[in-house]
């Protein structure tokens, strides 16, 4: 594959990427790249060159393009968005074999994440919720929602459906904390080598007695127990604090917009609404995992190299104007809600069916009953954290 080195970093000035702290739900700086292209040159928080990619129509596009993956021709030398060892794996080194074991793992995957299975699963998790939110009620206010209930009601029913241990919850929250952190100062994270062994070490035991979760499925489908660990580790990592994080962002942003709350408590309904606007616009900006074009690209009057670090804001373009009206209007009647939050097309997220049905029992259970729930502290002084992929509350301290 033909491939161009990126100039040095020094050669010259472009806006620079952060994953510093930043208060929640205030429009980013980076919105006017947004106005400026669709597609923009910028330095990551690794010091590399990239493009961001600003807009609805470009991201979808892109998401569609087979010549954007996560292969680079020298993984090591590849431009980086951050330093961690978990998305340093993600990047192949052979283009047909980064194909095939991606669809080959949604195919292992997907069938643990249909609709009709998150159905059967909801009462179950509305009971969790349930006697959760009553264990926050009898707390003494301020009560920090993330800690008592937005991380572990996401720890318990992701862990469940996997098919992790219930002695195994606290230690695979500890490693992916320490997995998911990114120093703004060195940019360096924990490698997800004990986590995915700790999983392996389950999927062992499932061979011997399997259930239905997810990692009995990736043993009766012939998947060895080391890699049924990284799938079980990567679909922890990617559905426990962004979980928590929506729930945490949605009581927020409900609280702040008491007509939106109210409708939702009058007429469960509007619940599906509910979720999808807190999806679109609880995150402003954030890129996603990176992407390489492994040929070149002509778009928007640009032309991204093959080789080249693409980065994909779907926070940038949840809150495009060309792609919907009135985006910095929070509306849970927005129809229709085209949001990229779980991607699009062949990087649409697999595990998208059990987000949506946490967060609408999560929303559910806490306003019926804790209707004036709300943050005990003035919104401008809520901050996500600093050197984390995810961009989470460190806390969320709540009254009623």
């Amino acid at each position: 594959m033909p491939f161009t080195p990126q100039e040095p970093p020094e050669s010259r000035e472009l806006p620079e990427l952060s994953t510093e702290a930043q208060p929640i739900l205030c429009p980013s700086r980076l919105e006017g790249l947004r106005e400026d292209a669709p597609v923009c040159r910028v330095r990551t928080p690794a010091g590399d060159e990239a493009w961001l990619v600003t807009r609805h129509a470009e991201a979808k596009r892109l998401m569609n393009d087979e010549r954007v993956d996560r292969y680079h021709p020298d993984p090591p030398a590849a431009p980086k968005y951050i330093k961690n060892p978990l998305v340093d794996m993600l990047i192949g080194d052979d283009l047909e074999d980064t194909r095939t074991g991606r669809a080959r793992s949604r195919s292992l995957l997907t069938p643990n994440f249909t609709a009709r299975r998150m159905e059967r699963l909801r009462p179950k998790v509305e009971a969790l919720a349930g006697a959760m939110v009553e264990d926050l009620a009898a707390r003494e206010r301020p009560v920090d929602l993330h800690a008592h209930f937005s991380l572990p009601f996401s720890l318990r029913v992701i862990c469940e459906l996997i098919g992790v241990p219930e002695d195994d919850w606290q230690r695979c929250a500890t490693l992916l904390a320490r997995i998911g952190r990114t120093d703004p100062k060195d940019g360096t994270s924990t490698g997800p080598e004990a986590l995915f062994a700790l999983l392996g070490e389950v999927a062992t035991r499932k061979r011997q007695e399997p259930d239905e979760d997810v990692l009995s499925h990736l043993c009766g489908a012939g998947v060895p127990d080391e890699h049924a660990g990284m799938l079980a580790g990567g679909v922890l990592f990617a559905g426990l604090e962004s979980v928590a994080t929506h729930i945490d962002l949605g009581v927020v942003l409900l609280s702040t917009n008491p007509d939106q709350r109210d409708a939702v408590i009058k007429d469960p309904a509007v619940l599906g609404g509910v979720v999808e606007e807190v999806l679109r616009s609880a995150k402003r900006a954030g890129a996603t995992l990176p992407r390489y074009a492994n040929e070149d690209i002509e778009i928007d009057d640009v032309t991204i190299r093959a080789g080249d670090l693409v980065l994909l804001d779907f926070g940038l373009a949840n809150f495009d104007e060309r792609a919907f009206d009135a985006p910095e209007a929070f509306d849970v009647g927005r129809s229709p809600n085209r949001h990229l939050t779980f991607g699009h097309g062949m990087w649409h997220c697999t595990g998208a069916p059990l987000a949506r049905m946490e967060l609408s029992t999560a929303f559910s259970v806490l306003f019926s009953r804790l209707p004036e729930l709300r943050p005990a502290v003035p919104v401008d002084e809520l901050w996500t954290q600093g050197g984390t992929m995810i961009g989470a509350l460190a806390e969320l301290p709540v009254t009623w």
